[in-house]
């Protein structure tokens, strides 16, 4: 359960409580629900996929090279999603904290993972990545401790609020369909056939997704009625100036919790990525190059695109991924079940079409 948990509560965790919190407002723990569900659901398509194949799967169908190579697409982005919130929360840490610093610290890091990548020293970042899996989720526990004790205050005091929200219809429903990646993640255990078998699999993503739900609709529930939104252009590290109400020294912790976020799933992306590469390309191209292809297009993306608009990317790229799951799904069921997967592949089409960023 842990390995695709996460991968679920990453770096959209940090970013995803302010932004609902703007968008809908009161409504938010309702999106948060929503977003969950349509998460599961995505989940459920592919499990049913795990099922069906079993413990020895046989060759791909051109389907599944498909949702392969958008797998690998989407991790492209994602990783420029990941390293560029990186960079936002690394220069909280320092006095320059505009856009150009924070692009800067993003592509350092970048150039930092190719020259590993390329090298022997990814294996090592790859033993880093228990480690700072491990502090996040410490953190987290924290955060969550921390909003807890200061939610039972306000009620006590009388401080709860009905926050209103910036958006509404057809625009509130492209915002939605923005942030998918940010519960983005249980996926995983599709890829974890060398380890454990189907049923195992398919058991871990559904813990993940059970546990991560429930943490995630906590979050926003003890996160919006008691903490205003910074006023003025929304921002991706906007939870850190909302945390200062409940402890001094939980921001501090809530910036080394995205930092360890941020870097151990750009490292876990750019293996999985170069892996795909390699293997669609029957070895034509190395896995080494695909850390280079992945790396040149996260660069571009961190210098032509903001944080919310490289989400939205990544939310309509790991979009196009799940339609093709739905699509295998449906494909191989019956009666109910093949107009659910269908209807399935058609909303993760509209997500991709249609999604929108946050506006900043």
């Amino acid at each position: 359960m842990v390995t695709p948990l996460a991968s679920i509560i990453g770096s959209g965790f940090l970013v995803l409580g302010p932004i609902l919190a703007h968008g809908f407002g009161a409504w938010a723990p309702a999106m948060m629900g929503v977003l969950c569900l349509a998460a599961w659901a995505f989940g459920a398509a592919i499990r049913a996929n795990i099922a069906r194949l079993g413990d020895t799967p046989g060759p791909e169908t051109r389907l599944e090279q498909l949702a392969s190579a958008l797998l690998a697409f989407a991790y492209v982005i994602s990783v420029a999603y990941y390293l560029n919130l990186f960079g936002s929360f690394a220069v909280q840490l320092g006095p320059w904290q505009d856009q150009w610093v924070a692009r800067l610290v993003t592509s350092v890091v970048f150039v930092l993972i190719l020259v590993l990548g390329y090298g022997r020293g990814f294996a090592m970042l790859e033993r880093a990545e228990y480690l700072t899996v491990t502090l996040k989720l410490a953190i987290i526990a924290g955060l969550l401790a921390g909003l807890t004790v200061f939610f039972g205050g306000a009620v006590q005091t009388g401080g709860l609020f009905l926050p209103q929200g910036s958006e509404q219809g057809w625009g509130a429903l492209t915002l939605g369909f923005g942030l998918l990646v940010t519960v983005q993640g249980f996926e995983t255990s599709r890829y974890l056939g060398d380890s454990y078998d189907a049923g195992t699999r398919i058991r871990s993503m559904r813990l993940a997704q059970g546990v991560a739900t429930a943490i995630y609709v906590v979050y926003v529930l003890l996160l919006v009625y008691a903490h205003h939104v910074p006023e003025g252009a929304l921002s991706e590290t906007a939870v850190i100036e909302m945390m200062r109400d409940v402890s001094t020294l939980l921001p501090w912790m809530l910036i080394g919790a995205a930092l360890a976020a941020q870097f151990s799933a750009a490292v876990a992306d750019t293996g999985g990525s170069g892996g795909l590469i390699a293997e669609l390309s029957g070895q034509r191209i190395s896995a080494r190059q695909g850390y280079l292809v992945l790396c040149l297009a996260g660069l571009a993306l961190t210098w032509t695109a903001d944080v919310f608009q490289i989400i939205s990317y990544a939310s309509r790229a790991f979009a196009l991924y799940y339609m093709v799951q739905a699509a295998i799904a449906a494909r191989h069921a019956t009666g109910a079940r093949r107009f659910l997967w269908g209807a399935l592949a058609l909303l993760a089409a509209a997500i991709a079409l249609f999604g929108q960023p946050v506006e900043g």
